[in-house]
């Protein structure tokens, strides 16, 4: 009993009772109260984590995350073989494959300036072979590469679309050969050494011998023009002792002085005009003295000579 004198009964039963009594109790309401008494009495709690995470994540993610993974193994592997650096070497970087592809090859290098240098060792320099792309290419790596060609001054590198680079270029002028140490340098007018003597491009250059006769350059070539008519005989120059010159014309060695060697190469050319003293059987002059001249014999004639002597006849003496 209630307050009222009603009797509610109980609102749950332990059995079928019980639930009768409830339903009795909730059959007079209307639908629409009814939905609102169970929504105030059980309110929605659909958190996102009780959501099951198959269903939240697209249908493909799974297999697609599978597929990359297997995707890197494989690009790692392939790395790690040596295969990707001998695929790269022979059909060049990817990015320059698509390029290829779509029409940007290098098909032609227009080489402006070059003279002494091959035009291979120009590409060679410059990274630019049939590989490469016009998109793709670095001019300004390409540029940094050229220069460190000794042979090249200055260079300038550029792309024109769709399939052809242009590289203009300034050599430095070689002026005669180096050798030192038994290797032979190409020297510039000042000096500088610019390239290796590889072939005999070079040949036909003056030669200098011996430490810092690249720096005493200028003074050789002097001295090969005062020779006059005997400057094409003149095959190479020795800087002896830092202090002088030794020419080599035909064989025979010129030994000059410290201060003079000009006015001493003058007189070299007065006595070959009137004595023809190179066509003799000598090995050297050595014009060191102002007023007289040294001449070293072959062995053949200092002992021809020597033989000469011994077969003359003695003078008579006197008896005291």
């Amino acid at each position: 009993m209630d307050g009222g004198g009603r009797n509610l009964g109980p609102l749950s039963g332990a059995g079928p009772a019980g639930d009768r009594g409830v339903l009795a109790r909730l059959s007079g309401l209307s639908r629409p109260l009814l939905d609102r008494l169970a929504r105030r009495s059980f309110p929605s709690r659909r958190l996102r984590g009780s959501i099951p995470i198959a269903q939240r994540l697209p249908r493909l993610l799974g297999p697609l995350g599978i597929a990359s993974a297997f995707g890197t193994l494989a690009l790692t592997g392939f790395v790690a073989s040596g295969r990707y650096e001998a695929f790269i070497a022979e059909n060049g970087r990817p990015l320059d494959i698509l390029a290829r592809l779509a029409g940007f090859g290098v098909e032609r290098v227009t080489i402006s300036g070059i003279s002494r240098l091959y035009e291979h060792e120009v590409l060679d320099a410059a990274g630019i072979d049939a590989r490469s792309s016009v998109v793709f290419l670095d001019v300004r790596e390409a540029r940094e590469r050229l220069m460190q060609v000794p042979l090249i001054a200055s260079v300038s590198v550029r792309k024109i679309y769709p399939n052809e680079i242009l590289i203009t270029q300034v050599e430095r002028e070689p002026a005669a050969l180096w050798q030192r140490n038994g290797e032979l340098s190409v020297i510039a007018a000042d000096g500088t050494v610019i390239d290796e003597m590889r072939d005999d491009r070079y040949a036909a250059l003056p030669l200098v011998v011996g430490e810092n006769a690249n720096l005493r350059l200028k003074d050789y070539l002097g001295l090969i023009e005062a020779a006059g008519p005997l400057a094409e005989r003149v095959k190479a120059g020795t800087y002896v002792s830092g202090r002088r010159w030794t020419l080599k014309l035909d064989g025979v060695d010129i030994r000059l002085p410290e201060t003079g060697a000009q006015e001493a190469l003058a007189r070299l050319v007065r006595l070959e005009r009137n004595n023809r003293l190179l066509e003799k059987d000598i090995i050297a002059i050595d014009l060191r003295m102002p007023d007289r001249v040294v001449v070293r014999l072959t062995e053949e004639a200092a002992a021809a000579r020597l033989e000469s002597q011994k077969k003359k006849p003695k003078a008579k003496g006197t008896d005291t």
